[in-house]
């Protein structure tokens, strides 16, 4: 039986980000395979870290929202990793890869909260009155484990696989939004590389955000408001290319684009 080390996992996950350098899977060394209860904390240790550096939590994404994926998975439900102050880039602005180790990119619908969401249970209601504005947006997806090699209980550690996330500037109210139809094309260079919708999303974002409120005020750290929640791909994540540049188009959303140097470190 494989020994839990929370601590030596965090520390594995931290050289990896210093040295720019992946480290093998955590399951079946560090880690027991399945047991997402030790991934959620050797995220937290980086949590805390992180907090203790002067970052600010400002939001959090869910991944694992595709059936298909759960499926490939071998679990039957989401995961979410916290998003700080310095993952923000800006629409449109050149990310140099040296900052990413294997990135990737995938569209998304962005919740930015009005109100907070600290109840266990929410209604469909609730989630509609918290929600102050909706945005489109692009997570620039990483990992810190070799060859992207991941199960669950990796990704869940690896803060869900986290890198940088980009918001469009236009601001769209919920009530003007049938979020589930929402369809989605991601282009490079002009030519389509991911296409997806809402749907593809839990069946709805709101159904992804109404999750991640629920499995947030269980552990005691609710939603609030202000955070931004990216709720999950719309389409098939792209491997980044160096000097590469992409744009995100939703329906009833409109548009973000990011783009990358040539240099790779």
């Amino acid at each position: 039986m494989t020994t839990v080390d929370i601590e030596a996992a965090n520390r594995e996950l931290a050289v990896a980000r210093q040295d720019e350098k992946p480290c093998p899977p955590l399951r079946g060394r560090l880690l027991p395979e399945g047991d997402i209860e030790s991934a959620y904390q050797v995220q937290q240790v980086y949590t805390r870290q992180r907090l203790g550096k002067g970052h600010r939590r400002v939001g959090a994404k869910i991944g694992l929202t595709s059936r298909a994926v759960q499926e490939s998975f071998g679990v039957f439900q989401p995961d979410f990793g916290v998003l700080f102050d310095d993952m923000a880039v800006g629409d449109g602005v050149e990310v140099p890869m040296g900052r990413l180790l294997q990135p990737r990119v995938e569209a998304e619908i962005a919740f930015v909260l009005g109100a907070d969401l600290p109840d266990e249970r929410v209604t469909t209601v609730d989630l509609i009155r918290a929600v102050d504005h909706v945005l489109p947006a692009i997570e620039i997806v990483d990992s810190r484990i070799a060859g992207w090699d991941i199960s669950i209980v990796d990704t869940v550690a690896d803060n869900a696989s986290s890198g940088l996330f980009v918001l469009g500037t236009a601001p769209r109210r919920l009530a003007d939004l049938d979020l589930r139809l929402c369809g989605m094309v991601l282009e490079q260079a002009g030519e389509p590389v991911s296409v997806g919708a809402g749907a593809a999303c839990l069946g709805n974002p709101l159904h992804a955000l109404e999750w991640l409120a629920g499995t947030m005020a269980r552990a005691g750290d609710p939603l609030r408001a202000g955070d931004v929640v990216l709720s999950g791909a719309l389409g098939p994540m792209v491997p980044v290319s160096p000097g590469a540049a992409y744009e995100a188009r939703i329906s009833g959303l409109g548009s973000v684009r990011t783009c990358f140097s040539k240099e790779t470190r």
